[in-house]
């Protein structure tokens, strides 16, 4: 996981530990809206692999390149 900013270590590791299960686009979007969080953007970046942007409570922002 890649972390621009400043972000505290707990908080850190806690995404790493959840995003580290999500293999695929499906996984993220059924976490996301589990978490009753939305996408803010899917973005196609080709066939395969998509970019998608999800906000975060706390004003964090996750951004995942899924295939």
């Amino acid at each position: 996981m890649r972390v621009n900013g400043h972000i505290a270590d707990t908080r850190r590791a806690e995404l790493s530990r959840i995003v580290s299960d999500f293999p695929t686009l499906e996984h993220v979007v059924r976490w996301a809206f589990a978490e009753g969080l939305e996408l803010a953007e899917v973005i196609p970046m080709d066939e395969f692999t998509h970019d998608v942007v999800v906000p975060l409570p706390d004003e964090l922002v996750l951004v995942f390149d899924t295939t």
